[in-house]
């Protein structure tokens, strides 16, 4: 009689329950998944980077948050803009001076991945300007790993 024919039908289920999660890891693995976590925390390292860069008044060091391209998207108050470079154009003449920036914050932050290379968050952002006048809002963003950098392809913000 052959080992085979000596193993119940369970060892034999449960060896391929254990093939299939192998399996399953390996590919992981291979297509460069990553952990809810750690996408999370790249995401959360973008938006922390940005927040230093708007409050040293650095629109450019902004910026680099955002995907260089002219497919991004900003949705604001005044509609649709594309392209990078006139996204840092609308924001230099919005806010031409570090006292027009005033100091961001970030909040309510909502981070959700959409895949191993997606995420999308929903949060809260609120500009202290002593003699400007503060202002506030909501934001959604769309933030995909691009050549191994997250970065915001599309932002939607009131």
């Amino acid at each position: 009689m052959s080992m085979k024919s000596k193993l119940s039908p369970l060892t034999w289920s449960r060896r391929g329950l254990l093939a299939a999660l192998l399996s399953l890891g390996l590919l992981s693995a291979c297509t460069g998944n990553e952990p809810p976590t750690t996408l999370r925390t790249g995401v959360a390292r973008v938006l922390a980077t940005q927040t230093a860069a708007w409050n040293r008044g650095d629109a450019a060091g902004f910026m680099a948050g955002y995907w260089k391209s002219d497919s991004l998207v900003f949705i604001g108050k005044n509609g649709l803009t594309y392209g990078w470079q006139r996204t840092l154009d609308n924001y230099r003449r919005s806010y031409p001076d570090a006292a027009a920036m005033g100091q961001l914050t970030f909040t309510s932050l909502r981070i959700t991945p959409i895949g191993s290379d997606a995420a999308h968050v929903v949060g809260k952002w609120h500009l202290a300007r002593p003699a400007a006048g503060n202002l506030q809002g909501h934001f959604l963003l769309v933030f995909r790993r691009i050549e191994g950098r997250w970065v915001i392809v599309a932002d939607h913000s009131s």
